[in-house]
């Protein structure tokens, strides 16, 4: 019987790696990974030795932007001592906030410039009328509605209305005096204030000293209320020759006025009542 045993290939021998025991395998994989870890270890250290250096200690702040009301010795000055860290480890929302702690600051964007430097612009208050609040006379109206504080006696040679009303309300206030001002412009007045009381009620006084009470309602019943008044005051005022002093427009029908030297109620349907009612269109 002619038996044949089948010879395995010494390629095929050779192609098979020899299997490593376990405990082998594991050493390699450890060593590696402390290598790995080692080397990690030494950039990390390389950095951090790196950004201590005293070439990277911020050396000088760039200040753009709006600087009417604030100049740059100031602001060094306020700023500067509360800066903590080098160009690396400065904290940039820190310092936009440390920015804008300052009167008249209202935005302030940082950026780093390397390799020592910061660049901060800023965007100041525009005020466009005092807030009178609770008796506080410290604080302003900015083109946004936003009350902020500030040394008023910056702007006390600049024509500036006095608003009031509840806190949070300084934004309606605003766009209130917006609505009414070229209203009453029409009877050559302007408007000095505004206030609204906690019920939601209008009050302004003229810069020709009237004090005008024009009452609760949306916004257009309030501008509708002045537009009846202005047009039909003329009237009255004209025939006495007296400026107003006062006027209520809360009536449903008309308005109680007072003039500088006399004093008068209009309704309907009395005679006067001309100056009472819008005309109707």
């Amino acid at each position: 019987m002619d038996v044949r045993t089948r010879s395995t290939p010494r390629a095929a021998k050779a192609a098979v790696p020899p299997v490593l025991p376990l405990d082998v395998r594991m050493m390699h994989a450890i060593a590696g990974a402390i290598f790995v870890a080692a080397a990690l270890l030494i950039v990390a250290a390389g950095l951090a030795w790196i950004t201590r250096q005293p070439y990277f200690q911020i050396r000088a702040i760039s200040v753009q932007g709006e600087l009417h009301r604030n100049n740059l010795s100031t602001l060094r000055a306020n700023v500067a001592p509360r800066l903590a860290g080098n160009f690396f480890s400065l904290d940039l929302q820190a310092t936009r906030e440390a920015f804008e702690t300052l009167p008249w600051v209202r935005q302030a964007v940082v950026t780093r410039w390397w390799p020592n430097r910061l660049v901060v612009r800023l965007l100041e208050q525009h005020p466009v009328a005092l807030w009178d609040n609770e008796g506080r006379q410290d604080r302003l109206v900015n083109q946004q509605g936003e009350v902020f504080e500030a040394n008023v006696g910056d702007v006390e040679d600049e024509p500036l209305p006095t608003l009031g009303g509840p806190e949070g309300s300084s934004a309606q206030v605003l766009q209130m005096v917006h609505r009414l001002q070229p209203v009453f412009a029409r009877m050559d007045a302007g408007i000095d204030s505004l206030k609204l009381s906690s019920r939601g009620s209008w009050r302004a006084t003229l810069d020709t000293g009237a004090v005008i009470e024009i009452g609760r309602g949306s916004d257009a019943e309030v501008a509708e209320r002045a537009d009846r008044f202005v047009r039909t005051v003329a009237q009255v005022s004209g025939k006495f020759e007296r400026p107003v002093q006062y006027a209520d427009l809360r009536h449903p029908d008309g308005y109680a006025l007072r003039l500088k030297g006399v004093s008068t109620t209009i309704d309907a349907p009395a005679a006067g009542a001309a100056a009472a009612r819008a005309p109707a269109r």
